[in-house]
Parts: structure tokens; C-alpha cells; sequence
């Protein structure tokens, strides 16, 4: 099943998974460490109104404030957060977890130093074919993390935070590898 199927049938915990993840691992790109995003997780852990979700986004923004780094990648990450809706109703979760996706595949492809010929769009649908090893590794994420949360539910959350610990991984030392190739 492709990106674009499995979130058009994921659940309201699956789409905020979803994004989350993205975002998560995306974060160093915003000067967040590693433990930054955990209050939004855990209110996914928990069957609730999402004011948990809400608080949490409100001290998580506050905390990234400034804590951008520049460039292209920088700003899609900072889009992906402030874009994060205050509730966690499936239709807007939805809007948000499709953005949330294209800009990481998006951030993903910019910090890879292969070049892609075919679109995020054609990626997303299935089309994997000579992708370069950055997008493709994040590509199977996404997909992991929404397979991971619809067949496992809110116990699949632990298994996706791990899958996107391990991307946030990748992306900082990507990152720290360009910072120090520019001195």
C-alpha cells in the first residue's frame, strides 16, 4: 500500500502519529533536543479530548521558538510545527499529517546529496524506483510509523517513536556532516 493510501485510511491517533513523527524527526533541524516532542507523545498514549495535545504543542512552540537554524530545511520543519493543529479532530490531523509528509520527504531530498528525478508526489504514490538512500530511508519510515499505529493501535506508539528516534538520528548527523563539510 502506498503513503498516500495508508493515510487516507489511517485513524485521528494515526494521522497525529503520523505528523508527529515527521516533525520529530525533523526537530534538530529547529535546535530541539531529543526529548522536546515527548508530552505530545504521551498525549497520543492516552484516549483523551486532546487538551493534553494542546498544551503540550503551545510549550513546544514556545521553546522553538528561535531555535531555527536557516535555510530551506529549516523552514519546512518550522511550517511542519507551526502548522500542527491546536485539536486533534481527524479532519484537520489529516490536512496536517499529508503536509506533514511531503515536507520531510521534501527536507529529506534537499540534505540528500543524491538528486532525485521524480516528484515527493510520485514518491508518496508509490513510485520508488532510484531513490536516492536519504528519502528513501525516510519514505519507509513514514510508511513503518503508519502501519505500526494501524495495526497495533496506541500500543504501536512506543515502536513508532523508536523508528522516528532512529530518523531524528540520521537527520542530526546528516545535518552536523553539512555543517562541518561547509567550514
Amino acid at each position: 500500500m502506498s503513503l498516500v493510501e495508508l493515510i487516507a485510511q489511517a485513524d485521528e491517533r494515526g494521522l497525529a502519529a503520523s505528523g508527529l513523527a515527521c516533525l520529530d524527526r525533523c526537530v534538530p533541524l529547529l535546535g530541539g533536543d531529543d526529548a522536546i516532542l515527548r508530552p505530545l507523545w504521551a498525549s497520543l498514549a492516552e484516549a483523551g479530548s486532546g487538551e493534553d495535545w494542546d498544551s503540550g504543542l503551545e510549550q513546544v512552540r514556545a521553546k522553538l521558538e528561535s531555535g531555527e537554524t536557516g535555510g530551506e530545511a529549516a523552514l519546512l520543519a518550522r511550517r511542519m510545527l507551526d502548522a500542527a493543529p491546536a485539536g486533534r479532530a481527524a479532519a484537520e490531523v489529516r490536512v496536517w499529517a499529508d503536509a506533514c509528509s511531503v515536507a520531510s520527504l521534501q527536507i529529506h531530498r534537499l540534505l540528500d546529496p543524491a538528486k532525485d528525478a521524480d516528484s515527493v508526489d510520485s514518491r508518496r504514490a508509490g513510485r520508488t524506483e532510484g531513490m536516492p538512500p536519504l528519502v528513501a530511508a525516510e519514505l519507509r519510515r513514514q510508511i513503518t510509523v503508519l502501519e505500526l499505529l494501524t495495526n497495533h493501535g496506541a500500543a504501536g506508539l512506543r515502536r513508532a517513536l523508536d523508528v522516528s528516534t532512529e530518523g531524528r538520528r540520521v537527520l542530526r548527523a546528516v545535518v552536523s556532516r553539512g555543517a562541518r563539510g561547509r567550514m
